[in-house]
């Protein structure tokens, strides 16, 4: 007998809690991370401070999946459970943003561009990589909003109640 596959439903509420549990590691990190003032002369001392760079390191990882998890899992699987076909990439963000998830489909491939110099260009400019790092902070903050956005969206849309949803 072969065995039944999830529900959409059951498929997104198992990704949101995969993306509240990154959210809260991106959340940790960020904080850390960010409780200095980062700049030139911060990114050039990483090379005698090796507890800094793991700090970086992992905020950039969690930075990369939480954006990666949003845009190719999440945002999709939501769209399925609300009985909509996701497109491609662009036409799942796009869509998110007119249902009020996403705020701001440029802001989130700027986003996706900054994630890809912090993994590829890694500290070739000192100055540039600080004010990217900075960037981050933001754009980072944008992530968290946009996850807690799906989650009260899909809470609404498709009435589910709070002990279903993963909790902050």
């Amino acid at each position: 007998m072969k065995a039944s596959s999830p529900l959409p439903v059951d498929r997104f509420l198992a990704t949101l809690t995969v993306v509240a549990r990154e959210a809260g590691h991106l959340e940790w990190s960020r904080a850390r991370l960010f409780a200095q003032r980062i700049d030139a002369l911060w990114v050039r001392s990483l090379n005698n401070q090796p507890e800094l760079a793991e700090r970086l390191e992992a905020f950039v990882s969690r930075y990369g999946r939480l954006q990666d998890t949003i845009a190719d899992k999440l945002l999709p699987r939501w769209l399925l459970a609300l009985a909509e076909r996701p497109g491609s990439q662009i036409e799942v963000l796009n869509r998110a943003e007119r249902l009020g998830v996403v705020e701001d489909v440029a802001a989130w491939l700027e986003a996706r561009q900054l994630r890809n110099r912090l993994v590829h260009e890694y500290m070739t400019d000192a100055q540039s990589f600080a004010e990217d790092l900075n960037l981050a902070d933001s754009y980072s903050r944008i992530l968290l909003q946009t996850y807690r956005r799906i989650s009260e969206d899909a809470a609404r849309r498709l009435h589910l109640s709070p002990e279903k949803l993963p909790g902050d």
